[in-house]
């Protein structure tokens, strides 16, 4: 049980805290405010537990950091998905933009949205450190190495892009994803997930305390996610279902896989509200 049951808390946050996610940035724009309220709310709370439990090392307090950590990463998630914190670029590329001229474009559209993940980072550094309890920085940090990866296969080109995952509001990100059978990023990525996956698992075996052996399992299971997620981007599988019960307004998502919008003014988004009343 010393590691069972902190990997599968690990899995199951991480598949519930992705699957509000998901609902939350599917239901009518008009709801994104209070979704946002709320999520800041959440992040405030987060950070206050990360700072509060800094000293503690017991096992309760490594779950309860662990889980802020966590937590405050769907902050970024939430705040991006739901066209709140973007970037300057508004639109999609045009026909044969390619290479380094087409990586600017991807930036421009996320820049907001990478500046506040670093910002996170930082006021996380800052609460806990170097304090004896700082695990909810690392599941943060592979977080956003789990991001940073994937994001960047699935631009430089994949098999399974999961389009059905993109809100229709944030439709110009599509024009960003990449389908392809294989990028020279990905065996390297493979290869640091599965090498970070098995460090971790081993600092967990070696670990003599309980709430040691917790944390370093803990983030194992992340980093076994990591792996999941990179090898679910060349598996040409309908990962979709995993998360079923939180789209209740893109059931048919699977058909509209190769769908791409052009354009999508997605700020301010009370224009958007006027001009669709009824929601998206």
């Amino acid at each position: 049980m010393d590691y069972a049951l902190p990997i599968a808390y690990a899995l199951l946050l991480w598949w519930f805290a992705t699957g509000v996610i998901f609902y939350l940035d599917q239901l009518p724009v008009r709801t994104f405010k209070w979704s946002m309220a709320g999520g800041t709310a959440v992040l405030a709370a987060a950070l206050w537990v990360i700072w509060a439990e800094r000293d503690d090392p017991s096992l309760l307090s490594v779950y309860a950091s662990f889980t802020a950590g966590v937590l405050a990463w769907g902050w970024q998630e939430l705040s991006l998905y739901t066209g709140y914190v973007t970037g300057p670029r508004k639109q999609s590329c045009p026909a044969g933009c390619a290479g380094w001229r087409h990586f600017g474009h991807a930036l421009g559209v996320n820049l907001w949205h990478e500046i506040a993940i670093v910002a996170v980072a930082l006021a996380i550094w800052g609460l806990c450190g170097e304090a004896v309890n700082n695990w909810g920085l690392w599941a943060y940090l592979l977080l956003w190495a789990m991001h940073l990866s994937a994001r960047l296969n699935v631009f430089l080109g994949v098999r399974n892009v999961s389009e059905e995952f993109v809100p229709a509001h944030m439709a110009v990100l599509k024009s960003f994803l990449t389908r392809k059978s294989m990028n020279l990023l990905f065996p390297f990525s493979i290869t640091a997930a599965t090498v970070g996956a098995v460090l971790l698992f081993q600092k967990a075996y070696a670990a003599d305390l309980a709430a040691e052996r917790a944390g370093w399992s803990l983030l194992a299971a992340l980093a076994a996610l990591a792996l999941f997620e990179h090898w679910m981007l060349m598996l040409p599988v309908p990962v979709e279902k995993l998360w079923k019960w939180s789209l209740p307004r893109r059931q048919d998502a699977a058909k509209s896989r190769n769908s791409i919008s052009p354009r999508f003014d997605y700020t301010p988004l009370k224009a958007a509200l006027r001009s669709a009343p009824d929601g998206l």
